[in-house]
């Protein structure tokens, strides 16, 4: 690189980034919020299966944060995708504890058995997410409102 003998002038950062940590913000699109909640929910699914034999209890406990996560990193254009990519993830990751057996049959019953069972999660974890998109999406129209009314009264 070639220096112009400029000094680099830099933004100053907000006050909020200058205090303590703070969690990352990612902006997932729609698909990658759903890439992310099928391979977290991936991982949910083999961390039951090998630390608490196959319990879809803990799956579903692990469902709920992934569902509130995918939710909040998503970007604003894709709110909506949060909602319906969320129950898709729960169904992908379902599979590794699902308990089925016999072959690809016994397989797909233990998955749809494993869902119509422990559905409450399912609806939890949606309605978590739901939620989530559901409160970004008022704050987002409200900033917009309020920003609108400022540039009109000073115009």
């Amino acid at each position: 690189m070639r220096s112009t003998g400029h000094p680099q002038v830099r933004a100053p950062r907000p006050p909020a980034a200058r205090g303590g940590r703070r969690l990352p913000r990612p902006r997932l699109t729609g698909l990658g919020g759903g890439l992310f909640a099928c391979v977290a929910m991936l991982l949910a699914a083999g961390i039951s299966w090998l630390l608490f034999d196959s319990s879809l209890f803990a799956y579903g406990l692990l469902f709920l944060p992934v569902a509130a996560a995918t939710a909040a990193w998503v970007r604003p254009a894709d709110l909506i995708t949060a909602p319906v990519a969320v129950p898709i993830a729960f169904a992908a990751g379902v599979w590794p504890v699902s308990g089925g057996s016999g072959g690809v049959g016994g397989q797909l019953m233990g998955v749809v058995s494993a869902l119509s069972l422990h559905a409450g999660w399912l609806y939890a974890g949606t309605l978590v997410a739901a939620l989530i998109a559901l409160v970004r999406r008022a704050a987002l129209s409200g900033r917009r409102r309020a920003a609108r009314r400022s540039s009109s009264s000073t115009a």
